[in-house]
């Protein structure tokens, strides 16, 4: 049996297959850090690389030795405390565990927790790991290209049926005349040379008229023989296929900015939007964000507007969907985007409006959306739209709704939307 062992180096002589080894067997180990990670990680830095720390004693190697053979006997000291099948506690300080933690002992030794880098594929392939859209067209997930055959100019090698004849002729006629045009050339100085020789008094009948007719047939039979198509001559129209994206995605980020949607709960929902959009981004090549705000009356805005803008107001939900079902209808057909939507509010809504939002979701919005996420940052009880929306739910399998109290909430709600489904 053949072994294979690839050492083919990968920066700072970093071995590549080695990497994917580890990546692979603490593969649980470095997701529970990615996940710790991105609790403590500002907006900014979201999608870099990050350096997780691995406890030792996960790491440790399992080790056989050979044991010394024979039989021996050993007597050990008892003592007067424990008896067998009592647990001894651990000491709680001064343990040399190497972490940080406890306080200072006299004695002990450890190792410090093993840092490992990843680079920002890698946390991001760890980040949404085991996450998909659901609901989707299959052969439009991950990033699915089409191709268009287009010319490519010619090809000396190709299928019957894509023989060019006028560039073959063309390049025959080429051939053969350049293949012919020494021969061609000695003709003409040889008949110069006969009628010189016969205007001089030689007879026709001369040897060195002779000779000359002789060498002039050679040459004109060496001309004929040229082939007038060669295998060489043949040329065929060349195709390939050019990659035609189609996987293109919308993402329409709508929020709540009204008074009741204080800063803090604006950062909450922003993290949110970054996650999707950065889940978006590895399954499409071509994503793009709309940014919906309302208070009264909604607007489309900019990424700095939609996060940082003071206006603010009363709550009229139907405002932003109905603005949002005009984008869509205006600019994204559904037959060729992937549209998907992610709404941000504490709730707060006037009673005669969230049955508007029902409707408008129900009849509107939700037949042309692939996925539509709904979160609802608030602690406290739910209110006359998260009622609304459950009717929504109902009705429409693609809807999802999760709620939101803390930052720490953020990362297991967008887990549990876009969790895999079993098959």
């Amino acid at each position: 049996m053949s072994h294979f062992i690839d050492r083919r180096l990968n920066g700072r002589n970093k071995s590549a297959v080695n990497r994917q080894r580890f990546l692979k067997r603490y593969k649980t180990q470095l997701k529970r850090a990615v996940a710790d990670a991105v609790d403590n990680r500002s907006i900014t830095d979201i999608d870099s690389g990050e350096k997780v720390g691995i406890p030792s004693r996960d790491i440790t190697e399992p080790v056989f030795h050979h044991g010394k053979g024979g039989v021996r006997d050993m007597v050990h000291p008892g003592n007067k405390e424990f008896m067998r099948g009592d647990k001894i506690r651990r000491p709680e300080g001064g343990s040399g565990e190497g972490s940080g933690q406890g306080k200072a002992g006299k004695g002990g030794a450890g190792e410090d927790d093993f840092v490992f880098e990843l680079s920002r594929e890698e946390f991001l392939d760890l980040l949404f790991d085991d996450l998909e859209l659901p609901n989707l067209v299959r052969n439009q997930l991950i990033g699915t290209t089409e191709f268009k055959t287009v010319r490519a100019g010619y090809a000396t090698q190709g299928a019957p049926n894509n023989i060019d004849v006028v560039r073959s002729l063309k390049g025959a006629i080429a051939r053969r005349t350049a293949l012919g045009a020494p021969s061609r050339s000695r003709i003409r100085e040889l008949e110069e040379e006969i009628e010189g020789l016969l205007a001089s008094g030689v007879a026709e009948d001369d040897i060195q008229v002779r000779e000359r007719r002789e060498e002039i047939d050679r040459l004109k039979t060496r001309i004929a023989a040229l082939p007038f198509i060669d295998t060489f001559d043949l040329r065929f129209q060349s195709f390939v296929k050019d990659p035609q994206p189609t996987s293109k995605a919308v993402m329409l980020c709508i929020m709540d900015v009204s008074g009741s949607m204080d800063q803090v709960r604006k950062n909450l929902a922003k993290r949110f939007f970054i996650l999707l959009y950065l889940f978006l981004q590895r399954n499409y090549d071509k994503i793009e964000v709309v940014f919906i705000r309302h208070h009264t009356i909604a607007q489309e805005v900019d990424e700095q507007e939609f996060f940082y803008s003071r206006e603010t107001g009363g709550t009229v939900v139907s405002s932003a969907l109905n603005l949002a079902y005009e984008v869509v209808k205006e600019r994204y057909d559904s037959s060729v985007w992937n549209i998907y939507a992610a709404q941000a509010s504490d709730g707060d809504n006037w009673d005669s409006d969230s049955g508007v939002c029902r409707d408008i979701m129900i009849q509107q919005l939700m037949p042309l959306m692939r996925y539509f996420a709904y979160v609802e940052i608030t602690p406290r009880q739910h209110q006359s739209l998260w009622y609304a929306y459950q009717e929504v739910m109902a009705a429409h399998p693609h809807f999802a709704m999760q709620e939101i109290g803390g930052a720490e909430d953020i990362f297991p709600v967008f887990r549990e939307l876009f969790k895999r489904q079993e098959a």
